[in-house]
């Protein structure tokens, strides 16, 4: 058997055991329960993933100013657990998407990652911040994370990469205000004061949003946890490495082109949030337009010129220049195209494999984004200790835009698989 019909007589087998429901009776897409869900999905991104993407603020005062002595190998791990830790438990969290509500699973999330937070204001040292702002935060944004990336797709067929879009944007709006909100508050009440709010805004939003976010249907109690079978397909082979080179190229920059701007360029520690603003602000636009360009050319053909132009935005702009018109320049570049890709892939998953079993797809895919993680910022943070002595940041930059370049070819690849003609829309 060929693998064109392994994946045919895969996708059929998936429908077959999902749903005792006909497809007459679930509720119909595209309505506005199915827009209440993108909001509620908008803000559970916004509180969780957005949070992550501000840590680069915090690296820079902790390493500045908190914990001078401690390496920026060890102090990156910090943000690195909360993401890699988010992806870790998302495996469970898809598997458990389908079997128990997604409302409740939303609201334990809101309870644990904010009380996480308020946790960390009450440590004063790497390590207490490792447990708490890192892993206990990671594991309850995994449910904050599952619920809000995998519900809108379910609820949408014409407007899938648009809601998607426009859920996945919650990152970067999160991500921009609490840029600024972050650097505010440190400077005017402290580091301890500022996580603790950031708990409460969680807890106090996300909670009782969490009731909108419903499953639009969930797969029948007697059928296997996760479908192992979508390991055996050479099209999820080539997603997850996709995904796991995207990963490891993605939180790169959020972590040290703040630390770039105020180490090589010589500007101030609120210049380098600005750079932060700066690469959420244009995420936003790239989640939100990319969802549309999506839904018109092709999900998949738009994740590969997505990933390309943010390889080159780092190996053409930011490695060979060390001044600022070409630095912003590549984090307007990567922001605005990083955000098509963190919108597009689980698009390009649904369309490939179907939304009802959606969460645990995604959920296998999490693995990936788990060891992306951990085998980005902190071994970057330790070439940079290592080869660049704390202030050269070319070792870093190639070591950033080789796990971009493979995250291409990957794409590339499986866009060749699924239709060679140049012009389909795939």
């Amino acid at each position: 058997m060929d693998m064109h019909q392994s994946s045919v007589d895969l996708t059929s087998e998936a429908k077959s055991e999902i749903s005792p429901l006909p497809e007459a009776v679930l509720p119909p897409t595209d309505t506005a329960t199915a827009w209440l869900v993108v909001l509620a999905s908008f803000l559970n991104l916004m509180l969780s993933i957005g949070v992550t993407t501000t840590y680069g603020v915090f690296l820079q005062y902790y390493k500045l100013e908190e914990f001078p002595d401690a390496s920026t190998s060890f102090l990156s791990w910090i943000g690195t657990l909360q993401t890699a830790s988010m992806c870790f438990f998302g495996i469970g969290a898809g598997v458990l998407c389908e079997h128990i509500d997604t409302r409740l699973l939303s609201l334990c999330g809101a309870l644990i990652s904010g009380l996480a937070l308020i946790i960390a204001s009450f440590c004063n040292s790497p390590w207490k911040l490792l447990l708490t702002q890192g892993l206990m935060f990671g594991a309850g944004g995994s449910l904050l994370y599952i619920t809000g990336l995998t519900l809108p797709p379910q609820w949408f067929t014409k407007y899938r990469a648009l809601a998607t879009g426009i859920a996945i944007a919650g990152s970067g709006i999160g991500g921009l205000w609490l840029s600024f909100a972050t650097r505010a508050m440190m400077t005017s009440i402290g580091r301890q004061w500022g996580l603790r709010i950031t708990g409460l805004i969680i807890i106090g939003i996300c909670g009782p949003t969490s009731w909108l976010m419903r499953m639009r249907f969930r797969a029948v109690r007697n059928e296997r946890v996760i479908e192992l079978a979508f390991l055996r397909d050479c099209r999820f082979a080539l997603l997850f490495f996709a995904a796991l080179f995207g990963a490891c190229g993605f939180y790169i920059p959020f972590y040290f082109m703040p630390s770039y701007s105020a180490i090589v360029l010589g500007k101030s520690n609120s210049w380098g949030t600005s750079i932060s603003s700066i690469m959420n602000g244009t995420s936003i636009f790239g989640r939100v337009a990319m969802g549309l360009v999506g839904d018109r050319v092709g999900s998949l053909n738009t994740l590969c010129t997505m990933t390309l132009l943010s390889c080159l935005g780092i190996l053409v702009l930011w490695l060979p220049f060390t001044s600022v018109g070409p630095f912003v320049a590549a984090a307007v570049i990567f922001g605005l195209c990083s955000g098509g890709i963190v919108s597009l892939i689980p698009v390009v998953t649904a369309n490939i494999f179907g939304v009802k079993r959606l969460p645990s797809t995604i959920g296998l895919l999490m693995l990936a984004y788990t060891f992306g993680d951990l085998i980005s910022s902190p071994p970057a943070g330790a070439i940079l200790d290592k080869y660049g002595h704390g202030t050269s940041f070319t070792s870093l930059i190639i070591y950033n835009g080789v796990f971009l370049a493979l995250s291409t070819i990957c794409d590339i690849l499986l866009r060749i698989i699924l239709s060679r003609k140049l012009w389909e829309k795939v």
